[in-house]
């Protein structure tokens, strides 16, 4: 039992540290009350709209941007992978290189990355990358994504694996990760052994 109760505490602190550091003051996108579907009911096929965060799937293929750049597409996919590698790599100072100052307080970031990464060891892997929405200030990256996360002192692991939607802005010319949008597959919180 208690290496279920670590395994969970493992992933929330992830999906806050992935989410809850953005400082943003948007609203949710899954809010009831601003008229999106709740958590699990559909999020995944409802259309990308001018402003919020959303994709299209038809079947299981994503539907990707059409009028993307092919320069900008190389730009947003290498800082997407840039993004993934330093925060694998436990290499803090890239990590936080690849946030947009805008969306979130490097201070608080660092923090929060330094206190996890000393309790935990975490491998996120994606598949499937797509830019699902494009214009020349802001872009959105779908991709699906496995985290491993290892309690360093137990050696307890757990593997969440769901969907992420990327949002990035351009800063100075530079493309940043401005916010990110995580939907969980729902049957994978048991820890591996």
């Amino acid at each position: 039992m208690k290496k279920k109760i670590a395994a969970a505490s493992i992933a929330l602190a992830l999906a806050l540290v992935l989410g809850a550091c953005n400082k943003s003051e948007e609203t949710n996108p899954n809010d009831v009350d601003n008229g999106e579907a709740t958590p699990g009911s559909g999020a995944i096929d409802h259309g990308v709209d001018d402003n919020k965060v959303g994709f299209s799937m038809s079947g299981d293929q994503v539907e990707e941007a059409t009028d993307v750049p092919d320069d900008e597409r190389k730009a947003i996919l290498e800082v997407f992978n840039e993004y993934i590698e330093t925060f694998n790599n436990q290499d803090i100072d890239g990590y936080l290189a690849t946030l947009s100052k805008e969306g979130y307080d490097a201070e608080e970031e660092r923090a929060v990355a330094e206190e996890m990464f000393k309790s935990t060891t975490i491998r996120r892997e994606t598949d499937n990358e797509t830019i699902v929405k494009y214009s020349e200030k802001e872009a959105q990256l779908f991709a699906t994504m496995k985290t491993t996360l290892t309690d360093v002192k137990s050696g307890v692991e757990n593997a969440p694996e769901g969907r992420q939607v990327t949002v990035f802005n351009k800063e100075d010319g530079q493309w940043k990760v401005f916010s990110i949008y995580f939907i969980g597959d729902e049957n994978v919180n048991e820890p591996v052994n």
